[in-house]
């Protein structure tokens, strides 16, 4: 608690100041520290909530008596509002104290002070006023070809339109929106006495504040229609998985001729057949012969920019890989492409003819040890492992 300043001395008020006083102090200090006036500054923002929970209790009789006689201490920590427990959040202090700068409902409020608007979702909305549609999310799987080189797909979705009988209002015609009786248009209720409220959100209009008449027919009040929707998109190419696509506009329809959200495309890869992708790097596997790797020569691999010949040396071993610059994903901001490892993998001969097998068995009795180095390691670390063994046991 001694860290926490006077109430009055944060409004500059002096103890004896009166109700009118105590909320005159409180929108001065509100005005000059509002989030909408020091975007980004933090410790106005601490400020204006310092503010907030200072009114909060000495514009409350009850809880400024309360205060006058025990201090913070008599707030048992709870700070009457929820500030003291773990703080109050923006949104509650504009659906608390909004209606200090204007009115209640009908676009009143903080919002309507600093120049009208809707403040990115904080305090109560305005329900008669052109409201945004919200953005939508839509996962499109394609394959990985088209990942690689670009497409163009057709999305078929259903997405929420402004009804077309009520203009997104949710009313019937004749109808309108009325103060909500049950919070009297604030938009919160609030439960408990004494030292402990606890304020929510409306449960009959949602926040709002009001509430609609004769709800319409055709959207049943919501103001929104499901409705098809044939979208075009145009997937670029070198695309990854998990990437997001937004499409402008293409969202759920806006409320009372306000305007759309956004579509956001998700996009899932189907695994390739040939490569593995790392980025903008691919990884392919080319089936050699052991012959071709023995004596040297040419051999074709496949990348996004077309065939490729690749050269092998004489005594190429298995799993050797040989690094195609250039040769992977188009970036999607362009200047080049990733890199492309190709990774040799002998293919045992199959399938033999006598004359092929008879071929083999005289390779085989001609061959020696120095032909298979590899080999010949293998052996030599072998019987140093078993030696070792051996003389383990023995002891």
């Amino acid at each position: 608690m001694a860290d926490k300043r006077d109430y009055y001395e944060v409004l500059g008020v002096s103890k004896t100041a009166t109700a009118d006083e105590i909320k005159s102090a409180y929108r001065k200090l509100a005005m000059k520290y509002h989030p909408d006036r020091n975007p980004g500054d933090k410790a106005a923002e601490e400020k204006f909530k310092e503010a907030a929970e200072a009114y909060d209790v000495l514009h409350d009789p009850q809880k400024r008596q309360q205060y006058d006689q025990f201090g913070h201490a008599g707030m048992n920590g709870q700070g009457f509002g929820g500030f003291g427990a773990g703080g109050m959040s923006m949104d509650d202090i504009f659906s608390m104290f909004g209606d200090l700068f204007g009115g209640r409902g009908g676009g009143g409020g903080f919002e309507e002070f600093f120049g009208g608007g809707s403040r990115h979702g904080r305090g109560r909305p305005d329900s008669s006023g052109p409201a945004r549609g919200e953005d939508m999310t839509f996962r499109l799987d394609i394959d990985f070809d088209e990942a690689i080189f670009g497409s163009e797909r057709t999305i078929d979705i259903t997405l929420p339109a402004e009804c077309p009988e009520c203009g997104g209002t949710g009313a019937a015609a004749g109808s309108q929106r009325v103060t909500c009786r049950t919070c009297g248009g604030r938009g919160v209720v609030i439960g408990g006495g004494g030292f402990f409220q606890v304020r929510q959100t409306c449960p009959t209009c949602g926040g709002e504040g009001t509430v609609i008449e004769k709800p319409c027919r055709k959207c049943r009040g919501t103001g929104h229609v499901p409705t098809p929707q044939h979208i075009s998109l145009k997937i670029p190419a070198g695309i990854d998985d998990g990437s997001r696509l937004r499409l402008s506009g293409k969202g759920g329809g806006g409320l009372r001729g306000g305007p759309p959200g956004d579509l956001y495309v998700l996009i899932g890869i189907h695994p390739s057949d040939i490569f593995e992708r790392d980025g903008l790097d691919l990884g392919v596997d080319v089936p050699v012969s052991p012959v071709l790797a023995a004596l040297g020569g040419e051999v074709e691999v496949p990348t996004p920019q077309g065939a490729a010949r690749l050269k092998i040396p004489a005594g190429t071993p298995n799993g050797k890989v040989f690094r195609l610059r250039g040769k992977g994903v188009p970036s999607l901001r362009g200047g080049g492409a990733g890199d492309l490892d190709a990774r040799i993998v002998f293919e045992v001969p199959a399938n033999l003819d006598r004359r092929q097998r008879e071929a083999l068995e005289a390779f085989q009795k001609l061959s020696t040890d120095s032909n298979f180095p590899d080999s010949q390691r293998f052996s030599s670390k072998t019987r140093v492992f078993f030696a070792h063994k051996e003389k383990l046991q023995r002891k």
